[in-house]
Formats: C-alpha cells, structure tokens, sequence
C-alpha cells in the first residue's frame, strides 16, 4: 500500500505501472518475435558476451515478461521491480555503460536503462498503489522492506548473472 490513500496517487500509480508492464512485455516481445527472433536476440547476446546465448535471450525474454505482469496488476511487486531491476543491470554494464549516458550516442547510452531500473525502484519503495492486487489480497510489506528485497534480488542477480555468464571480448591495446 502506498500509505496515502489518495486516489490520485493511486490512479498516477496505477498509469505507472501499466507504462512500465508495457515497455517491458513489448522488449520481451520484441526478442522472442522480432526481426531476428530468439535466434537473432541470442546471437546479439553472444556478440555482447553473454554466453550461452541462447540462454540469455529466453532469460532476459521470461525475466521482462515476469516483471510486466507482476508489475501491471501489482502482485508480489517487489518481486516484479527486482526481475526489472536485475534485467536492467545487466543491459546497463554489459551493453551501455560505455557508450556513455545519452542515448543517441553511438552504442546508445545508459540513460533509458537507468531510467526503467530507476522506475522500477521508486515503484518497489511506493508500493503498488490501492488498485492492485497485492492491496486486494493483503499482501502488505514496509516501504524499506520492499526496497531492500527489490534492489537486494535485483542487484544480486544481475551481479551473479554477469559474473559467471558475462565474457566481454577483450580487444587488444
């Protein structure tokens, strides 16, 4: 529960939540469906170092698609913001880190990655909202706990995604 009980607040929670479910089912879509399909989203993950590919594209692919759900009808939502949390960490370090923070950089920047986990985040420490189901069902949880659980689980699994999956190409110098 958001704490408020203003109705405004739950319906801007509410926009919120359905905006970021959206961005994050239609990525998902995008990489099972897309131009290239799961093969073509798995070779991408491969040339970025992220081995085995294939693995990669369908856990990014479940990880969002998860995150959309859980985050669009507001059940388990901590959950929901660390599947979105973790999946961005790791977009965040293996991809567009170094192509610097504006998008529209060549490699595009971090700026739109930072934002979706920065999001997901500020979702985990509100707290769905009273139109959702976590409400509905009584699944209440203290803002600092939600926060902790969102950015603990989405945090350590990025890090141990990148650790034991992630083997950039070194280039020489």
């Amino acid at each position: 529960m958001n704490g408020s009980g203003d109705a405004a607040t739950d319906l801007a929670l509410l926009g919120l939540r359905l905006i970021l479910a959206t961005v994050f089912v239609l990525h998902a879509w995008n990489h099972v469906f897309g131009s290239g399909g799961i093969t073509g989203t798995a070779n991408w993950f491969a040339s970025l170092g992220m081995r085995p590919g294939i693995m990669h594209a369908w856990a990014a692919s479940i990880a969002e698609v998860a995150a959309g759900v859980l985050i669009a009808v507001g059940l388990l939502t901590p959950l929901g913001a660390a599947a979105a949390i973790g999946v961005m960490g790791v977009a965040l370090v293996s991809t567009h880190w170094r192509s610097g923070f504006f998008i529209f950089r060549p490699g595009q920047g971090y700026e739109y990655v930072l934002v979706l986990a920065a999001t997901a985040v500020a979702l985990a420490g509100t707290g769905p909202g009273r139109w959702s189901l976590d409400e509905a069902w009584g699944l209440h949880m203290n803002g600092w706990v939600r926060l902790a659980v969102a950015i603990g689980l989405g945090g350590v699994g990025a890090t141990l995604q990148l650790a034991l999956f992630w083997r950039p190409h070194r280039t020489a110098e």
